[in-house]
């Protein structure tokens, strides 16, 4: 038998690895003509839609595009951030995977968009597990090579089939600096929004950064 919502909460606020809200990071494009990132927030916040990767944007396995959140404490997507940052300053070849500006939603509320954990296995493993309309719950998990471990499970993945739809109301935004915070107030006043009014919350990641 479950519990109710109150204690499922309370169960969460006694452990400091655990979280109610699930959190997707964005960052800019890899285009030419790099697109900031306050304009690609303001856009997804200003559609109410983020739009799933596919098997090229995002490494989703199959078909179906998928929308990735990390089941995480702010404090633990920081140090996830941080760390991507130190690897990427010694590894410049890396690929930009994500920064720490996004938005977080209460886990219930993407659960009821479709969303789910993530299943980590070998890929080819989990395909004989799984319909193929399943697949893109599949995330590689392998550590039998000890020069070339495949583990992501530190970013306890969620991810939603093909787009996400949302309200702002059940949105915090993050942002990773004030400066970029403020900026994206301007970018509200200058287009007569009041996203960072509606919103359910803000945080500047920067504090908890650094």
């Amino acid at each position: 038998m479950g519990y109710n919502k109150n204690n499922w909460k309370m169960r969460l606020s006694e452990r400091s690895d655990l979280s109610s809200q699930v959190v997707h990071l964005t960052r800019e494009n890899d285009s030419s003509e790099k697109t900031s990132i306050t304009n690609i927030l303001y856009e997804i916040v200003s559609s109410g839609v983020i739009k799933g990767s596919n098997t090229e944007s995002g490494f989703i396995c199959g078909d179906t595009p998928a929308v990735c959140f990390q089941d995480a404490p702010l404090h633990a997507i920081c140090q996830n951030v941080y760390f991507e940052e130190k690897f990427q300053n010694t590894n410049p070849n890396i690929k930009t995977r994500y920064r720490a500006v996004g938005l977080a939603f209460p886990k219930d509320y993407v659960y009821r968009s479709g969303g789910r954990p993530v299943i980590y296995e070998k890929t080819n493993d989990a395909k004989l597990l799984l319909p193929v309309s399943e697949w893109w719950r599949i995330v590689n998990f392998d550590l039998d090579d000890s020069d070339n471990f495949i583990d992501w499970t530190h970013e306890r993945e969620w991810r939603v089939p093909n787009d996400f739809e949302f309200e702002i109301e059940k949105a915090t935004l993050l942002f990773v600096t004030e400066s970029i915070y403020k900026t994206f107030i301007s970018q509200c006043e200058a287009n007569n929004t009041d996203y960072f009014k509606r919103a359910k919350g803000v945080v500047v990641m920067d504090n908890l950064l650094y």
